[in-house]
């Protein structure tokens, strides 16, 4: 945990300035799929550079108590980022699923902030497809898929999130 990590920095200063800096930049990222029925959730490594599903928090009807859930996991896995996926249409536009989606983003922003996490939104055009053609090829069929497609979608934003943010690799 935190102890951990703390002490390993403090190991890490040890090697020269430019270890320790590199070190101390590392931050954990979360990211969710808002789904009608579950909110998928990934989390990155501790390096920052892949993504893996985490868990899947089964919607109960009450936005607040959904919210608090999604909260706890963000916490529970030391995230400093949240990445919120953004469902635009795919001539780009907000319609409706968009537009709730940034609202819980507002919502957890709320939430978060006063932990110091940043929350932001992220295209995810095409994520769900994407997810549910990988879980395919792996040989998950429909009926195993459903209970694990949102985190892998979560996974999906977040990976793309994560590349984006690298830049291109020579």
């Amino acid at each position: 945990g935190r102890r951990q990590r703390r002490d390993q920095d403090r190991r890490d200063a040890g090697r020269g300035a430019p270890y320790a800096r590199r070190r101390l930049s590392v931050v954990r990222v979360a990211a969710i799929d808002l789904g009608s029925r579950r909110i998928g959730v990934a989390v990155s490594d501790g390096s920052g550079t892949l993504a893996s599903p985490r868990c899947t928090v089964e919607r109960s009807g009450d936005p607040e108590a959904d919210r608090a859930s999604v909260v706890a996991v963000v916490l529970e896995a030391e995230a400093r980022h949240l990445v919120v996926g953004l469902p635009l249409s795919l001539d780009g536009r907000r319609r409706r699923a968009a537009l709730e989606a940034e609202e819980e983003a507002a919502a957890l922003r709320a939430l978060l902030a006063p932990q110091g996490i940043e929350v932001e939104t992220f295209d995810e055009r095409l994520t769900t497809v994407t997810a549910a053609r990988s879980l395919a090829a792996a040989g998950r069929s429909g009926r195993k898929r459903r209970p694990v497609i949102d985190q892998a979608a979560a996974a999906v934003i977040l990976q793309a999130w994560l590349d984006q943010r690298r830049g291109p690799t020579p």
